[in-house]
């Protein structure tokens, strides 16, 4: 089978879901309030698109902060935790805290202590995204060869350079692999966010319109809503896949073409 045939595969297996999903309503003369069609979906996201993509960009704006701030905070932490192990010991545990804490449970406090919605949505989809990061670059640091940590000893290698030249290349694919698992967890929570922070306005997120249509029982727009975010997660996915590649494509075996047998 040629690359391309494999490319087309996905496309060609989500257009014979939509088909049969398409057929099955219209045949089973199923009303739209209980499960529209595609058709109809997509007339609903066409009427809406202005409104919804103005609403989905406030929802990136959240998941992207969110990410970047993860991926900085959670390097930091991983670097801070990987220079002791008694750091590691008395403060992993409170990483883990973060990552098994449902966000919905946390979020009235934030939201009583926080006044700023934005703020409040950041702090939650933040929750959300940081440990991966925290797991997957501590595993990296610890993962250096040892052989080369006492190579740079014996050179008399200050820590800093350590850093630099031995524990930060080693880490970085790792650190890379967390950071596409947290993208789409920043985007999870900031999601439910939106959703239990209860925003609404011009400034309120695709969740809470996807609320609004669910509560007033327009499911082509919910669905349409749905869309979107997932359409938004999966190019959020890809864009980071595509930026793992390029930083790592030249030396290392994670991001090189898999070659035939």
């Amino acid at each position: 089978m040629t690359r391309i045939a494999q490319a087309l595969l996905p496309a060609a297996f989500g257009a014979l879901v939509l088909t049969l999903w398409e057929l099955a309503v219209r045949l089973n003369e199923i009303p739209p309030y209980i499960l529209p069609g595609p058709l109809t979906i997509m007339a609903a996201l066409w009427e809406s698109g202005p409104e919804l993509l103005q609403a989905l960009s406030v929802t990136l704006e959240v998941t992207i902060a969110a990410l970047i701030l993860a991926a900085v905070t959670g390097a930091g932490i991983a670097l801070l935790l990987a220079q002791s192990k008694l750091a590691e010991q008395t403060l992993f545990p409170y990483a883990v805290f973060l990552q098994v804490t449902p966000i919905v449970t946390v979020a009235p406090f934030v939201i009583i202590w926080v006044n700023n919605v934005f703020i409040v949505l950041l702090i939650l989809a933040w929750m959300a995204a940081v440990f991966p990061i925290i797991s997957n670059t501590l595993l990296g640091l610890k993962s250096a060869d040892p052989n080369l940590k006492d190579l740079f000893r014996l050179y008399g290698a200050s820590r800093g350079q350590t850093v630099l030249r031995l524990l930060a290349p080693s880490a970085l694919p790792y650190f890379l692999g967390g950071l596409r698992i947290s993208g789409g967890l920043a985007l999870i929570g900031t999601v439910v966010a939106e959703m239990v922070a209860g925003t609404s306005g011009a400034r309120s997120g695709l969740a809470s319109r996807l609320l609004e249509a669910s509560y007033r029982l327009e499911l082509a727009r919910a669905l349409a809503c749905f869309a979107l975010l997932s359409a938004a997660g999966f190019i959020l996915y890809i864009a980071l896949d595509v930026l793992s590649r390029r930083l790592l494509r030249h030396w290392h075996e994670s991001a090189r073409p898999v070659e035939s047998i």
